[in-house]
C-alpha cells in the first residue's frame, strides 16, 4: 500500500488548509485511517481517526471543532479539513493506514501498517 499526502503549506494563524490522501495498492475501504503530526522535537501524534466505512470518527481534543476527516472509498482518498489553524498546529502531517481493524485510534503509531511521506504544515504570521 503506498499512500501519498499532499495540500501542505504555509498559512497564517486563523487560516484554513485542506490535506489529502491517497490510496493505492490495495481496497481503500479495507483500510482504517488515521492522521498524524510530528512537530519538530516532539512525538508522533494521533490527530485524528475514520473507520473503514467513515461511520465513526476520532479527533484528539486540542483539534475538535476545527478539524473533520473524511473519506471517499471511491476516490480512495481522506482528507483533512483543518480550520481555524493555531500556531501550535504546525508540523509534518502524516497519512496512516492499518488493513487489520475496521476502526483504530490507537496513538502508537508501531500500530498501523503503512504511512505516507508526511507533508509540512506551517502557521506563521
Amino acid at each position: 500500500v503506498q499512500l501519498l499526502e499532499s495540500g501542505g503549506g504555509l498559512v497564517q494563524p486563523g487560516d484554513s488548509l485542506r490535506l489529502s490522501c491517497v490510496a493505492s495498492g490495495r481496497t481503500f475501504s479495507s483500510l482504517a485511517m488515521a492522521w498524524f503530526r510530528q512537530a519538530p522535537g516532539k512525538e508522533r501524534e494521533l490527530v485524528t481517526a475514520i473507520s473503514k466505512s467513515g461511520s465513526n470518527t476520532y479527533y484528539t481534543d486540542s483539534v475538535k471543532g476545527r478539524f473533520t476527516i473524511s473519506r471517499d472509498n471511491a476516490k480512495n482518498t481522506v482528507n483533512l479539513q483543518m480550520n481555524s489553524l493555531k500556531p501550535e498546529d504546525p508540523a509534518v502531517y502524516y497519512c496512516a493506514a492499518d488493513s487489520r481493524s475496521s476502526y483504530i485510534r490507537s496513538r502508537y503509531p508501531s500500530s498501523y501498517e503503512y504511512w505516507g511521506q508526511g507533508t509540512q504544515v506551517t502557521v506563521s504570521s
